[in-house]
């Protein structure tokens, strides 16, 4: 097993490893802290049937599905992400951190492609450790202690509009969710204090309106994005991404018109930020 860094700040690429069989117990912890150091982690050239996909993901936790998403009926721990040729829209083309709108966010998400474009269709993922550590002490000093009001408003307020150019489709009985989780995360695993809020499903700020709120947002976005907090990951087929959801946003580039896109999701149980 070689562990290949994509950049400085963000990602590494695992080499050498089969993860269609199990992993014995020392490669585990192996993976497992890979993926604590650098906050996602890529495989290339896996051949997965859905059980060894299923399988695979339950070695890191409890597997959960999805809210407010589709799942595949003969398998559904696993969330197809599909774009069809005729396709305009696709899912997660704004940076976001998977499902904070829940009680318990996921602790990460295992992605599979099972079709690629002949180009475009990369992933990008950002680092909210070092976007939290690079800010001021000053601004550091005032969003620690502060909460801020995540929903799925976002995705709820217009179901029928987002469904009708896309393949992967919202459920249509979700109904809006409201939660309140920490500006700044200490993850459980190291220690380390995040930012933990995102465009999509982050609201305001408690206490303030959402007018109050989008000015410091948006800066701690863009803050969070720039280019050297990032890594981007090409796809081929056979490739997996597995992201710690705790500390980092990611954004699917929607840039490959009249191609079809078929990935495979599957989402590891998480706990309440703290």
């Amino acid at each position: 097993m070689e562990i290949r860094k994509l950049t400085g700040t963000i990602g590494a690429e695992i080499l050498g490893l089969d993860v269609s069989k199990p992993l014995s117990a020392a490669v585990l912890v192996d993976v497992r802290q890979c993926l604590l150091d650098h906050c996602v982690i890529f495989f290339r050239d896996q051949e997965l049937t859905k059980e060894e996909h299923i399988a695979f993901v339950r070695q890191f936790g409890e597997i959960s599905t999805s809210p407010v998403y589709k799942t595949l009926d003969s398998h559904p721990q696993i969330m197809p992400v599909i774009k069809e040729a005729t396709d305009t829209g696709i899912i997660g083309d704004t940076w976001h951190t998977d499902e904070t709108y829940q009680e318990t966010p996921p602790l990460g998400s295992v992605l599979y492609a099972r079709e690629i474009p002949t180009v475009g269709g990369d992933t990008l993922w950002c680092n909210l450790y070092r976007a939290y550590e690079t800010l001021s002490d000053s601004m550091k000093g005032m969003l620690d202690g502060m909460q801020a009001v995540h929903t799925n408003e976002y995705l709820t307020g217009n179901i029928a509009a987002r469904n009708a150019g896309r393949s992967t489709k919202l459920l249509e009985s979700v109904g809006v969710n409201h939660v309140v989780h920490p500006v700044v995360r200490t993850h459980e695993e190291t220690g380390r204090k995040c930012l933990f809020i995102n465009r999509p499903f982050t609201l305001a700020f408690e206490g303030m309106s959402r007018e109050e709120s989008l000015p410091l947002l948006n800066y701690l976005y863009e803050h969070s994005t720039k280019p050297e907090n990032t890594c981007r990951f090409r796809w081929q087929k056979g490739s997996i991404a597995f992201w710690d959801n705790r500390c980092t946003m990611h954004y699917a580039i929607n840039d490959y018109p009249g191609e079809r896109r078929e990935m495979h999701r599957i989402t590891i149980q998480g706990s309440r930020p703290r």
